[in-house]
């Protein structure tokens, strides 16, 4: 990814500290850093992986701080604080997206940075959803409407793709989409129309890898994984019940379904089937954890969007491979859109 120098960074930094609300804006970003850094770590993607060394460490830290424009040299010892607090636990505790995106519990807001709390800071201006005391905010809409980006030709060119077995064929479609589109309104309404375009070609080039155009609602060999993070005690595994891949973005792992059931109204917990048994659950779920999870990197390029869904196995050449594929398909879409691509794509 491409970033400003470190001097043009610590001037952005100085900034920053000036007066009570910025300095308070620059407390948040460095908090977010260190979230997404622990977020990052192994345990996150589609497998456990073992353990967690000091160069994994540096590798997620390094990117997050030029996502978000800060100087690495001023973030050591918040760095060092991370590697400590894993000491001092032994694990890393991953909540998922509800502890930095939102899907905040129903009487705490939605900060203008992603995060759940109460008070000015969380409940004022810039406020995205929850008891807000100014009215929430939301990108100013581009002209054209998702229905008519997303057209039958657009939608049908992809899953047309999918071999005449796969049982998605007749699961996903564009009305069971659209349906769904009514819980999230705001999705692709990202300021301009190029914004908005780019959005909805993101969205639907992580789709197409994670389901094989629209081929399967559920992960292969999926019910043999374990995706119960026992450490999350917010979203308590149910014995008998898989947390794997299902639906449009493969949501997976407990700490995803309970929240996302919450938001929209199903068990996410005692009953995940239903992700891949209502094709208008399926895509709301995967709408929720877009606008949760996605949403929020989406101005720092396509790469980033990497990152947030699949970034502890894919990113950093952790899978280069499978990353270079979601850029192809991106790239084609919007081709198909009509919208330059934008800078960052890779991760």
């Amino acid at each position: 990814m491409k970033a400003t120098s470190h001097g043009g960074k610590e001037k952005e930094e100085a900034l920053l500290m000036r007066g009570p609300h910025n300095k308070e804006r620059w407390n948040t970003r460095i908090s977010l850093v260190t979230t997404m850094t622990l977020q990052a770590l192994p345990g996150k993607g589609r497998m456990k992986t073992p353990s967690i060394t000091p160069q994994t460490l540096f590798a997620h830290h390094k990117r997050y701080c030029s996502l978000l424009c800060i100087s690495i040299p001023k973030m050591r010892s918040n760095l060092l604080t991370i590697i400590l607090a894993i000491i001092l636990a032994g694990a890393v505790p991953r909540k998922g997206v509800e502890a930095q995106c939102c899907g905040c519990a129903a009487d705490l807001c939605c900060s203008q940075y992603g995060y759940c709390g109460t008070g000015n800071a969380y409940c004022g201006q810039g406020c995205k959803q929850g008891p807000c005391s100014a009215s929430p905010s939301t990108p100013s809409g581009g002209g054209a409407s998702v229905a008519d980006i997303v057209t039958p030709s657009f939608f049908n060119g992809i899953i047309s793709r999918a071999g005449a077995g796969c049982d998605g064929k007749n699961f996903y479609t564009r009305n069971t989409f659209l349906d769904a589109l009514n819980s999230y309104s705001q999705f692709g309404q990202f300021g301009s129309d190029d914004a908005s375009k780019r959005e909805i070609a993101a969205f639907f080039a992580h789709v197409t890898h994670e389901t094989g155009h629209f081929c399967y609602r559920e992960e292969i060999n999926g019910a043999s994984r374990d995706y119960c993070d026992e450490n999350n005690k917010q979203n308590p595994c149910v014995p008998g019940k898989k947390y794997h891949g299902r639906g449009p973005l493969q949501i997976s792992w407990n700490f995803n379904y309970g929240p996302a059931g919450r938001s929209n109204d199903f068990d996410g917990l005692n009953n995940p089937d239903v992700v891949a048994k209502d094709p208008v659950v399926a895509f709301r779920t995967a709408l929720w954890f877009w606008m949760n999870n996605v949403r929020p990197v989406l101005n720092h390029g396509f790469g980033a969007t990497i990152g947030a869904i699949n970034g502890a196995l894919e990113c950093n050449g952790g899978n280069p491979g499978t990353v270079q594929t979601r850029i192809g398909y991106y790239r084609d879409y919007c081709n198909q859109l009509g919208v330059a691509p934008g800078n960052n794509l890779s991760c």
